[in-house]
């Protein structure tokens, strides 16, 4: 397929009218649309031509053109350590073995990195990675955020259908069309495939749930959708329309319920709030033919021993009765069940003067956004989500591809080539290098969606490989000028909307999970597999109020991905080093350095622990080896003689302090102390 601007076809995804960016008169109503970068047809520009030598991918002609526009020195490509750890972190959130190490250092073939890069690819740990950039983005939670945040029991489902998503390397377009319409796709497929199908609608059921009795603020989570969606998908704050026409987007109020009124027509699983403490409308993963043979026959024993109950009040065979039926409700049939949303009742919404539910207007036709081509449902007999999620994936809408190209050179940057990344409406930040962000956006849709394709191309540039710090070029003669000294160039995290400028690769702190995950993989204690459920109390001992939400904290040893996340009562570790926030989309992570980081190292239990086990792992190493194993584990290098040194004073002097120890424990705690010293470190927690 040909990737131009000729994909548009006519009546399909119009192209933006002449108009004023930033002028509020040309930008709201919805029409005429402003001539604005984001919503012009993807282009797929030419390269340009810069020297084969400085070239590894299109990626580098296209950055190093516009540098050369102004002058700036280029890093050298970093050493190969260096490489490996930043890899492995960025694909799979963990720190690489001693042994790949030795293996990438020692292979002085061509394509040794890129063999790192699909050994890494293949991992079941690049999708618990990647799979949490995208539960960021939807604000996944195990909770609904109503004034109780009752639980959600089930939703792990669709968290680790993400993760396996993206380790499948499920095409971008078919990944969002189940997550919009799965249930409706899984009309006829094999019984497996539509359980997936189902549990992939939990990027809809996850939407946050509000005040005291949901059910009557269901408008509230239908903003939160559509809201989410708008981020997520489009990069556009769609939320904005609810009350008014985008004051500065060309979305229109009516735009906005056209989309509200796909989703009123989805009936979305029920968690439980303060006056409904049980959860309903939770969907079989069976199909729903075979969950009714099961559980009516069950309904119907149990309605007649209620009704013999209440017709035989005073009978004296009623406790035994009673017993009967208590025996019965225990044993009600089971089978699996997903967080997830189907069909509702399918009709238009009104449009709600100034967003309230309580002043309806006129009923406003379920359809596609204006900006988007304006389509009205073909059929109106269904919600309307399925041709939404064909809406939104149509390769010619100019927005969907651009967005998520930007959310992966993102993820391996630090910030993207559109700063803004759920906002590239008119008041976002304009792309920094819009030819090289079309480009990926162009060869994304080309490579048939692949995610996987996409990072291939980002990680095999020189851009990626560069060190984090350059040095400046030898002058020619003395006399010309004095000598060069060695610099640090500002890197993309301090170059104001430059994230274009990969002179160097810009060092970083590691993620709240990347830390947590690394102190329990160099402890030895790090379960590899898969989370599931969560240990909540019984869905029938439910009584969360208000004044009494629930609350809890499930320790675990697997990644931390899989932690149970709360929306109201947030990880400790995970807000403490600037994990997501689960109440609303979080398009970037945050990296503050503050004291209570630092207290952390010195009293937390669960540090201690790792701790104490990394200490348990190096003492079963002979004494002169335990050195340097802990910085081949821990940094990814040998120590050099000054840190042999160091170390060995460190030991020696903490021996002492603890005279009158006991004998067998001074070991232990020698070598947990010098373990404490690494695993606080600098280089441990930032990554060049």
């Amino acid at each position: 397929m040909s990737l131009t601007l000729g994909l548009l076809s006519p009546g399909s995804f119009p192209r933006a009218h002449a108009g004023t960016v930033n002028d509020p008169a040309t930008a709201t109503h919805g029409i005429p649309a402003p001539r604005h970068w984001a919503f012009e047809p993807i282009s797929d520009p030419a390269p340009p031509r810069i020297s084969p030598a400085e070239v590894r991918t299109p990626i580098d002609a296209f950055l190093l053109a516009q540098l050369r526009a102004t002058p700036a020195d280029v890093a050298p490509r970093a050493d190969r350590r260096t490489l490996i750890r930043r890899v492995t972190y960025d694909l799979t959130g963990l720190p690489p073995t001693p042994p790949e190490v030795d293996a990438f250092v020692s292979d002085a073939s061509p394509g040794a990195f890129a063999a790192v890069v699909g050994r890494l690819l293949a991992s079941p740990a690049y999708g618990e990675r990647w799979g949490r950039k995208w539960l960021d983005v939807v604000r996944y939670a195990d909770t609904a955020g109503e004034n109780s945040d009752h639980p959600a029991p089930h939703a792990w489902r669709y968290r680790n259908w993400v993760i396996d998503a993206f380790n499948r390397d499920l095409p971008y377009d078919e990944f969002l069309r189940q997550q919009i319409a799965g249930d409706l796709i899984a009309a006829g497929a094999p019984p497996q495939r539509r359980a997936d199908l189902v549990i992939a609608t939990g990027y809809l059921a996850i939407a946050r749930r509000f005040g005291h009795d949901t059910d009557k603020d269901m408008h509230l989570t239908h903003e939160d959708v559509i809201d989410t969606v708008g981020k997520s998908v489009l990069g556009l704050t769609l939320g904005c329309a609810r009350c008014h026409d985008h004051k500065y987007d060309p979305v229109s109020m009516k735009d906005y319920y056209g989309l509200y009124g796909i989703f009123a027509s989805t009936r979305f699983s029920f968690p439980g709030c303060e006056p409904k403490q049980q959860p309903r409308d939770l969907v079989p993963l069976i199909p729903q033919a075979e969950a009714d043979a099961l559980i009516q026959p069950w309904r119907d024993s149990l309605a007649q021993l209620d009704a013999e109950l209440k017709a035989n009040t005073n009978a004296p065979d009623r406790r035994e009765r009673q017993s009967r039926r208590d025996l019965l409700a225990a044993q009600e049939p089971r089978f699996d069940v997903a967080y997830a949303a189907v069909e509702g009742t399918p009709a238009d919404a009104k449009l709600q003067r100034r967003g309230d539910p309580e002043q309806p207007s006129d009923a406003v036709p379920r359809k596609n956004l204006t900006l988007l081509g304006g389509q009205p449902l073909h059929d109106p007999e269904t919600s309307g989500r399925l041709e939404l999620a064909r809406w939104l994936t149509d390769p010619a809408n100019p927005l969907t591809a651009r967005v998520m190209a930007n959310r992966i050179w993102q993820g391996h940057f630090g910030v993207g080539l559109v700063t803004t990344p759920n906002d590239f409406g008119t008041r976002g930040a304009p792309p920094s290098n819009p030819r090289l962000l079309d480009h990926l956006a162009s060869a994304f849709i080309r490579s048939g969606w692949s995610v996987k394709a996409l990072h291939r191309e980002i990680l095999l540039s020189a851009a990626y490989q560069r060190a984090s710090s350059i040095e400046a070029r030898p002058t020619p003669t003395a006399t010309q000028r004095p000598a060069a000294t060695t610099t640090t160039v500002p890197t993309l995290r301090a170059v104001k909307n430059a994230a274009d400028d990969t002179n160097t690769f810009p060092r970083r702190r590691l993620e709240a999970e990347e830390i947590r995950d690394t102190l329990l993989t160099l402890s030895g204690d790090l379960d590899p597999t898969p989370g599931a459920a969560h240990p909540f109390p019984p869905e029938k001992d439910w009584s969360f109020t208000q004044h009494s939400p629930f609350k809890a904290i499930y320790e675990s040893n697997r990644r931390s991905v899989y932690l149970m996340t709360q929306r109201i009562q947030r990880h400790p570790f995970l807000a403490l080093f600037d994990g997501p926030d689960p109440n609303a989309s979080t398009p970037h992570r945050d990296s503050s350095t503050v004291p209570t980081q630092a207290l952390y190292f010195l009293n937390d239990p669960f540090f201690h622990a790792r701790s104490e086990g990394l200490a348990k792992r190096l003492l079963a190493l002979p004494e002169q080896e335990r050195i340097p194993a802990s910085h081949r584990w821990c940094f990814q290098r040998k120590p050099t003689p000054e840190e042999l040194k160091s170390a060995a004073r460190f030991l020696a002097d903490y021996r002492r302090a603890l005279d009158g120890t006991a004998p067998e424990q001074i070991d232990l705690a020698t070598w947990s102390a010098y373990a404490r010293t690494l695993l606080a470190s600098s280089e441990l927690l930032h990554l060049d």
